[in-house]
């Protein structure tokens, strides 16, 4: 792999993050989608490494298409919006890295709340699914602005149409106020870090395709790709809406999921932990 994938580098950016005292160890919860979707734990998840997918733990509200997400659970206990697809996803992605480059990534992904005092300093990577149901109050906004602003790389995914963007918008105008949205270029890094990805394609949400023959939820016909820079011009937080690689991951292995898009999912995920390294 062209990109630097040294343990040095994952130790710079956790030092520019600025630690705390201790680290929080891995811990499981209840998936949104229901215990049949978790993956077993590999017989290495205890093991160390240099990279760790994290995956953003938020509160959640319900609204419009979502029904139950956010509804009658809490979030700090998991079965919410921030646990979709996970954890099956998240390890199915982790293999797939481990298979296609040499990131040292650990095989087990790790929940981080932003409720967890300092504890979101020590993952330079996270992962939000369905943004558009998160509920965020001022401290914890707060928390997730230092963490980008400080060297943190956040990807947004799995939200489709109008309402759902509405609700993004409100928690990251909490987060990053005045920062603008971009759609990126076909030539941004973001793209090509170690995959050329010149044409993409939407990638579906599962659930819509099967029940109503459309890869979108709602209104989100159009799939984009936007990003929030820092005042350097990296990208600290990345956008996939109207697309659901989280799908793309969970449903992998399923063969009612096209082959394409889920290898187009990967191959978009990969190329975000390697930019998350080396930016």
């Amino acid at each position: 792999m062209k990109a630097r994938t040294g343990g040095w580098i994952v130790a710079g950016i956790v030092a520019s993050l600025g630690l705390a005292l201790a680290q929080r160890p891995f811990r499981q919860y209840p998936p949104l989608e229901g215990w049949d979707t978790v993956a077993p734990l590999p017989p290495d998840y205890k093991n160390p490494a240099e990279f760790i997918f994290g995956r953003l733990m938020f509160p959640s509200h319900g609204y419009n298409g979502f029904g139950r997400f956010g509804r009658g659970g809490n979030w700090l206990e998991g079965a919410t919006a921030w646990t979709v697809d996970y954890p099956k996803g998240d390890r199915i992605f982790t293999s797939i890295v481990r298979r296609l480059t040499r990131v040292d990534i650990r095989s087990v992904e790790q929940p981080v709340s932003p409720d967890d005092d300092d504890d979101i300093f020590y993952w330079p990577y996270l992962h939000a699914a369905l943004p558009g149901a998160w509920s965020l109050n001022e401290e914890q906004a707060a928390k997730i602005r230092d963490y980008l602003m400080r060297g943190g790389f956040l990807f947004c995914d799995s939200f489709f149409g109008t309402d759902e963007w509405e609700g993004f918008r409100e928690g990251i105008d909490m987060i990053l106020p005045g920062r603008p949205i971009e759609e990126l270029e076909d030539n941004d890094p973001v793209f090509h870090t170690l995959y050329n990805l010149r044409e993409r394609v939407q990638i579906p949400n599962f659930r819509a395709l099967m029940g109503r023959g459309t890869p979108y939820r709602a209104d989100g016909i159009v799939p984009h790709w936007r990003a929030i820079r820092d005042d350097k011009g990296r990208v600290i937080v990345a956008i996939a809406f109207n697309n659901d690689l989280g799908d793309a991951w969970h449903m992998a292995d399923d063969p009612r999921y096209p082959e394409q898009a889920a290898s187009l999912g990967m191959k978009l995920g990969i190329n975000a932990v390697v930019y998350a390294m080396s930016h």
